[in-house]
């Protein structure tokens, strides 16, 4: 994987689905907050939580996100009082991304032309093909 940058925020998409997965993969899924297919949760960039991404990646894609998709998201959310975040649920649900993830699909890696694993910036990209 790439250097990630040690600031700023992370997006994961949850990418496939909950049959035949390790437990272990489903508790770090959990505990990512990422329960179904097409869901987002938003991340601080912190050694543990890509440790967590790694040990999912699999299943799951991830990169660097920046404000305006942020923006976008709570939009989409529809939150009313951003203040009280008790109430706000920790993650976005998304619809499937118009057009299809990439060329080779949802069982291979961003770098050989799929869909899984580490992404970067591109991780904008397919939040706003999934809005």
């Amino acid at each position: 994987m790439t250097e990630q940058k040690q600031k700023g925020k992370l997006a994961a998409v949850r990418i496939r689905g909950k049959v035949n997965v390790d437990t272990v993969v489903v508790d770090t899924m959990n505990m990512l907050k990422l329960y179904n297919k097409n869901y987002c949760v938003i991340l601080k960039n912190t050694p543990s939580i890509e440790g967590m991404l790694k040990k999912a990646k699999d299943y799951i894609t991830w990169g660097e996100v920046d404000d305006d998709t942020i923006k976008m998201l709570e939009e989409k959310r529809g939150e009313k009082d951003p203040k009280d975040e008790k109430k706000l649920k920790p993650f976005f649900r998304l619809n499937p991304p118009r057009g299809g993830f990439e060329r080779k699909g949802i069982k291979n890696t961003f770098s050989f032309g799929g869909a899984l694993g580490y992404r970067g910036e591109k991780i904008n990209n397919l939040i706003r093909r999934m809005l």
